[in-house]
């Protein structure tokens, strides 16, 4: 198992600003950042709900196990959810540097790198997972920093084209700083963990009016965790690349002119 002991870097990552930043950039651009989270959100929830039914795709009944069938579909929509989702930070890696650089948003450009990564970042966010999982096996401490030193695929694979080298680009880049990073996802976690409550809750107010008014009412307020999320890993990423490689953020957006 690899060491949680590491080198802190000599410049701070500045937690608190990256925190603030995010929340900044997602009430500043509200209605767009919840749009572009939303439309792979629903789109997920849509398609999950055809597969395994609304009611499961929405944690409110039980998956089907007891057929091979059931297990195949319950696995592919999991599938599907994650690349929506990696999809989803894809775009929003991109909303997030132009709205740090006051540039107009320019959401159509978003869509073709996104899809290009969303494949590669999906695969990886996959494997990460089930790292991070193992790690958790053994003691918690372990899980949190494999958490952390994996945290950067999804904008080295967007910005970098790292593609499956992503993995290795994330470590590198996380060196040094995987503690202050865990703890600005954490911050970031709790408020989107806070929206994934509140999503459910919306879900069971439409119980009454049907299944997919449900996964609507979900999708949207959920879209809020996705769209806070995206925005901050793509901040603490243009950190890291100031801090280490002396990169500027206009110079991490121009991979997209």
């Amino acid at each position: 198992m690899a060491s949680t002991t590491e080198h802190t870097g000599s410049e701070a990552l500045g937690v608190g600003s990256i925190v603030g930043e995010s929340f900044s950039i997602l009430f500043k651009n509200f209605i767009t950042v919840i749009l572009l989270a939303l439309v792979p959100t629903l789109l997920s929830s849509v398609i999950a709900g055809m597969m395994v039914g609304a009611d499961v795709a929405l944690g409110a009944a039980d998956p089907d196990f007891s057929t091979s069938s059931g297990v195949t579909t319950w696995v592919l929509t999991i599938l599907l959810q994650v690349v929506f989702y990696a999809l989803t930070t894809a775009l929003l890696v991109q909303l997030a540097y132009d709205a740090k650089l006051g540039r107009r948003l320019q959401v159509g450009r978003y869509f073709a790198p996104a899809l290009q990564a969303a494949i590669p970042v999906a695969v990886l966010t996959t494997v990460a997972g089930i790292l991070t999982g193992f790690a958790s096996l053994a003691l918690i401490i372990p899980g949190l920093w494999v958490y952390a030193v994996f945290s950067m695929v999804a904008p080295a694979v967007v910005i970098e084209k790292a593609g499956f080298g992503g993995l290795g680009r994330s470590a590198a880049l996380t060196k040094g700083y995987r503690w202050p990073i865990f703890g600005a996802l954490l911050l970031i976690g709790i408020c989107a963990g806070i929206g994934g409550f509140l999503a459910s809750f919306a879900a069971g107010l439409l119980e009454g009016v049907g299944s997919w008014a449900m996964t609507a009412g979900f999708s949207v307020v959920a879209a809020f965790g996705a769209g806070l999320s995206g925005i901050s890993v793509a901040l603490i990423y243009a950190r890291l690349r100031e801090i280490k490689e002396g990169v500027s953020v206009d110079q991490i957006a121009s991979v997209f002119d």
